[in-house]
This record gives C-alpha cells, sequence and structure tokens, in this order.
C-alpha cells in the first residue's frame, strides 16, 4: 500500500515536478548502471594478470601487463569524473544553474545595449558563461551526447569524412601519395576485385599526434580514397625507424650478426603491420561498402535526425517543460534545445544507442567474414592482434560491459570467429 501510495501522491503532483523529478531519476539511473558495468570491467583488469591461451605466442607479458595498468587508470579517473559530473549535474539543477545562467546573461545584454528582442545576443552570452561555470550546461555539449550517437557508429561519416579529409585535415597532418610498389599494386587489384572505385591511396603522418593505427576510405560516388596511417605501416613507423637509428644498423631478417640488444629491441617493436596485415585490414573495411554498411548507417543516421527534429517541433511548445527547469515566463528556443535534446530525449537515446552498438557489432564480423572470403583470415588474425597491442587495448572483457558499450566485438571474439580459417 505504501509504494502505490507513493505512485498516486507522484501522480497528483503538477506536470513541471514529475518532468523534473523524472528527470533526476532517470540520470541517477543511467549513473548507478554505468557505475556497476564500469565495476564489473574494473575487477577483470584486477584478476586477469596473464596473457589469455589464444595470445601467448604473440603478445608478450610486458605489454600485456602495460594495456592492463593503463586501463586500470583509466577506469579510476573515469569513475571520479563521472561521479564529480552526476553530483554537479544534478546540483545544477536543484540549484536553477540554467535559470540562474540565463538571467544573468540577460543582465550582460542589458548592460551592452541589447534588449530582450534580442535572444539570439543573449544566448550567445549565456553558452559562455555555461563554459566558463559548467560544461555540463552547455549547449553544444547537450547536442553532442545527443548526436555523438550517430559517429560514434560510424553514420554520416561519408560527409563528414570527406570534408574533414579534403579541407581540414590537410591543415594539421601531412597526406602523401603511398609510392609506387608492391603495397599499392595489391591494393588496387584487391579494389578492382571487388569493383571498389579507388582513384589515390595516401599515407597521413599520424604518428605526431598519437601513436594509434588506423585506415579508413572516404569521397562520393566514383571517386573513392583510401587513407593509411602511417602507424599502421611497418615500414613508415617512426618508433621503429628510431629503434634502427638507436641500434645503428640495419637489422637482418635472420637475426645473425646482430647484438642481443639489437634483437631485444627488434623483437618489442611494436608499430605497424606486414603488407599482407595492411590488406587484410583494408579487405575489412572495404567490406562495410561492399556489403552495404555504409548506406544502412546513413539511412538510419537520417531517418533518426527526421524524428528527433520531428519531436522537437512537437515538444517546444510544451510550457511545462520549461516551467520544469524553472522558466516560468519565458521559453528560450536555445534552452528548448538544451531541455529537449539533452534531458527528455535522454531514455530515447540509451536505447538507441544499444541498439546501435549491437548493429555494429554485426557489421564487424560481417566485415571479418568478408576478408575471410577474400582468403585474408591468417592475415587478419594477426594485424587485429598487433593493432590492440599498438593502441594499448586490453583483449579481455566482461561480457555485459562489452555488450553495452563496445561497438566493435572484444579481440577474443573475433580472433575465435576467424579461428578455423586461420587454422586452414
Amino acid at each position: 500500500m505504501g509504494m502505490w501510495a507513493s505512485l498516486d501522491a507522484m501522480w497528483e503532483m503538477p506536470a513541471e515536478k514529475r518532468i523534473f523529478g523524472a528527470v533526476l531519476l532517470f540520470s541517477w539511473t543511467v549513473y548507478l548502471w554505468e557505475t556497476f558495468l564500469a565495476q564489473r570491467q574494473r575487477r577483470i583488469y584486477k584478476t586477469t594478470t596473464h596473457v589469455p591461451l589464444e595470445l601467448g605466442q604473440i603478445m608478450d607479458s610486458e605489454t600485456f601487463e602495460k594495456s592492463r595498468l593503463y586501463q586500470l587508470d583509466k577506469s579510476t579517473f573515469s569513475f571520479w569524473s563521472g561521479l564529480y559530473s552526476e553530483i554537479e549535474g544534478t546540483l545544477i539543477l536543484l540549484f536553477g544553474g540554467i535559470p540562474y545562467l540565463w538571467r544573468l546573461s540577460g543582465r550582460f545584454c542589458g548592460y551592452a545595449g541589447f534588449g530582450p528582442e534580442y535572444e539570439i545576443t543573449q544566448s550567445l552570452v549565456f553558452l559562455l558563461l555555461a563554459t566558463l561555470f559548467s560544461a555540463s550546461t552547455g549547449l553544444p555539449w547537450s547536442l553532442y551526447n545527443t548526436f555523438v550517437i550517430e559517429e560514434k557508429h560510424g553514420f554520416n561519416q561519408q560527409v563528414l569524412v570527406t570534408i574533414y579529409a579534403d579541407y581540414i585535415a590537410p591543415l594539421f597532418d601531412k597526406f602523401t601519395p603511398l609510392p609506387e610498389g608492391k603495397l599499392k599494386q595489391e591494393i588496387e587489384v584487391m579494389a578492382k576485385s571487388i569493383d571498389f572505385p579507388l582513384t589515390k591511396v595516401y599515407v597521413v603522418e599520424g604518428s605526431k599526434r598519437s601513436s594509434h593505427s588506423n585506415a579508413y576510405f572516404y569521397g562520393f560516388f566514383k571517386n573513392k580514397r583510401i587513407v593509411l596511417f602511417d602507424t599502421l605501416l611497418e615500414e613508415y613507423s617512426v618508433l621503429n625507424r628510431d629503434i634502427q637509428e638507436e641500434s645503428g644498423m640495419e637489422p637482418r631478417s635472420d637475426g645473425e650478426g646482430d647484438s642481443e640488444e639489437i634483437k631485444a629491441k627488434v623483437k618489442s617493436k611494436k608499430q605497424g603491420c606486414k603488407n599482407e596485415e595492411v590488406l587484410a585490414v583494408l579487405g575489412h573495411e572495404l567490406g562495410h561498402w561492399k556489403l552495404g554498411h555504409t548506406v544502412k548507417n546513413i539511412i538510419i543516421s537520417q531517418m533518426n535526425s527526421f524524428l528527433c527534429f520531428f519531436l522537437f517541433a512537437v515538444l517546444i511548445g510544451r510550457k511545462e517543460l520549461f516551467a520544469a527547469f524553472g522558466f516560468y515566463d519565458s521559453q528560450p528556443t536555445l534552452i528548448g534545445l538544451l531541455i529537449i535534446f539533452q534531458f527528455i530525449f535522454s531514455p530515447y537515446n540509451e536505447v538507441l544507442s544499444f541498439c546501435l552498438t549491437v548493429l555494429s557489432r554485426r557489421f564487424e564480423f560481417q566485415a571479418d567474414a568478408f576478408a575471410k572470403k577474400l582468403g585474408k583470415a591468417k592475415d587478419l588474425y594477426s594485424a587485429l592482434i598487433k593493432l590492440n597491442k599498438d593502441n594499448l587495448g586490453f583483449p579481455v572483457s566482461d561480457w555485459l560491459f562489452s555488450m553495452w558499450h563496445y561497438s566493435h566485438p572484444p579481440l577474443l571474439e573475433r580472433l575465435q570467429a576467424l579461428k578455423s580459417s586461420k587454422q586452414d
């Protein structure tokens, strides 16, 4: 009876109070769920202290331990930063931080001679103040929370990556055509075999900013280009060149005549894949294109965007939404965006994110299977291990944490799927 009485009392409350309470309750529910998942994964980091048998002959204990400690430190930082953000956001809502900053921005505009009719100016001042006082109240972050779901799962990539690669990335990184040679010829042959309209292959000096390895393709219609990070290519890797320069000589393929120190350094070099492994990675990436994953992602993206803005148009006129967050006398458009996209859409975003994670993992397995059909299973097997090692990824995951968070399947699951072909 007590529980039902509490529910009846809650429904008798004004609509704005019910909305506000539901927002806070859902926010803390998500936080506690995420904390529960993080603690499960943290337990894996603590208890898994030996290299899995599948990786025993490929990943050394030192690299495995370095990855384990790195992920353990990241989880510690994430816990405290997440707790701080949740408490901060709750206090801002409880004490009316958003309407206070809106009124404060109006005062600044008034001092500058702008009246209430200049809502755009007040909105810009509000964004500036929100950024200074707390990032969690800024509109860019709320929009990010909504639309990052699409980018996290590869949506809208063809448009954004094309713009980024052609006009923005060259300002920060050096793009050079892949030199003529065996690798370029084999890339062109593989692209032609699946009717991929390849026009150019570039190498980008990603090692200036990060040791992470990557490869991607971009471009519209019949003008596709492939970009390889220098950290992906063993012969381009800055770290590998440093090892050779430090040793003062080029290591022999058979190892004869090299000192034990040189042998140890060459054995421990971590960056880059052999040409066959690079082709296997590209086979996986081209599989996404051949299997229509890119088109499917774009369709889902556009449907999601249409639905979000349709619901926004329906909800923006509801006064109780604004009243729930302290706006009783006005309904600023900017605040409506903040309330609807960050708070009201939160349940939808969580469900959508999980569904897209499941779909993304399915796409990854399909792309791996496509690389198998190209005869690249063995090379993809070793390339996945090398990339995981280069990026300090931890190969062991809690199944529930992985299912909720990882848009790519865990390494061991992908290796297991490739294992039969590898053995063949």
